[in-house]
């Protein structure tokens, strides 16, 4: 994509109501998918141990996007607060670039907080102001903004650029550890968050986390590999390959986004349609997807290593019905829509071709979550 392509589909937030809408939204769209995920445990979809990765994961998105709203609470109102760049054209999202200057803006948040008025104070300041000189304190309004801004990053646990992977231990086969090992990006490319599952078998003599050797080979070859263009056959090929003792069963790939709505998005086809149609209210505009793709190992073969010895390799199952699965290199993928009733209800309606086969999750205030074929 070039240069003017990408400017055009990046778009600078210059109104403070426009702003604060668009994180009011994202706000609401962010509490909902811990209750879609817990949704898909009682489906059979997520273990315990993995419902709870996923959930870190998810909130730590809600607090990422609680933080900006704090950093860019009165854009257009005041010449330093800046303007929050998101990307209009499928994703809805932040760019990248905010997440990068989030990281290190955490950096520095202690020396910031030490040097600035605590909240109380900047309080007391504006009360005077308002009594004294019959005024808006903006600049004081500003700086208590900041203020919770670096309180929020200090807290830690938002969804950064990079969330390098962990491990955790699942138990042991024989003399076979088994691992799930879980990671996150925000990816560069898309500008969407992306979470990773990988369920593995360890042969090795020390367990992978305590290995001080192969747990930071693993970690830095699994992040070099979280692109969104990469298919999971060539993640999990290589990283089988890369590493003779560790054995990748299960590798799964969760894709938040793109959100889509007519206030700030820009979309093509049925969903278009749909969304303007439905005529929802401020807050309930909106579609999300969420797409899952999984591929599993369907048996083990031993290959020659050396002159006498040999190495097991998994041998991946494709999806049969998605031309032997070269297209998606995964085993299956599956696409969910989550949407609040108005949209849905105008979906139902229009039934578009392309969305009769999608789940749907559709949410509500209440916390309620009903499923859809």
């Amino acid at each position: 994509m070039t240069a003017p392509d990408l400017q055009s589909d990046h778009m600078k937030l210059e109104d403070t109501r426009v702003t604060r809408r668009y994180f009011d939204k994202f706000a609401k769209i962010t509490s909902h998918l811990t209750k879609v995920a817990a949704t898909m445990e009682t489906e059979g979809r997520f273990d315990r141990k993995e419902i709870e990765v996923m959930a870190r994961y998810l909130i730590g998105l809600n607090w990422t996007f609680t933080a900006l709203a704090h950093k860019y609470h009165f854009a257009g109102r005041f010449a330093h607060a800046g303007k929050l760049t998101f990307d209009r054209h499928e994703s809805g999202f932040p760019v990248y670039q905010e997440l990068l200057e989030m990281a290190n803006d955490a950096l520095q948040a202690e020396r910031h907080l030490t040097s600035q008025p605590g909240v109380g104070d900047l309080k007391d300041q504006m009360v005077r102001v308002i009594l004294s000189e019959q005024e808006i304190p903006t600049k004081l309004q500003y700086a208590l903004s900041q203020r919770l801004y670096y309180e929020e990053l200090s807290r830690g646990d938002q969804f950064w650029a990079r969330n390098d992977p962990q491990c955790l231990w699942l138990g042991n086969e024989g003399d076979r550890r088994r691992f799930l090992v879980h990671w996150a990006v925000y990816d560069s490319q898309v500008n969407l968050p992306t979470i990773y599952l990988m369920n593995l078998e360890d042969t090795g003599r020390t367990g992978l986390p305590k290995d001080e050797q192969r747990w930071p080979e693993a970690q830095a070859h699994l992040m070099a590999q979280s692109l969104a263009h990469l298919k999971l056959l060539t993640i999990a090929k290589g990283f089988d390959e890369d590493f003779d003792d560790l054995h990748p069963t299960r590798l799964r790939r969760f894709h938040i986004g793109p959100m889509y709505s007519n206030a700030f998005t820009r979309q093509s086809g049925p969903l278009r349609d749909v969304l303007r149609e439905a005529n929802a209210p401020a807050g309930e505009d909106w579609a999300l997807v969420w797409t899952e793709e999984e591929l599993l190992s369907d048996r083990v073969e031993n290959v020659k290593s050396g002159w006498f010895g040999s190495v097991e390799r998994q041998i991946f199952a494709l999806d049969p019905f998605q031309g032997g699965g070269a297209e998606t290199g995964a085993s299956r993928m599956e696409r969910s829509l989550i949407m609040p009733e108005r949209p849905y209800q105008a979906l139902a309606e229009r039934n578009p071709a392309g969305f009769r086969d999608v789940r749907k999750f559709v949410v509500s205030d209440t916390g309620r979550v009903l499923s859809y074929r």
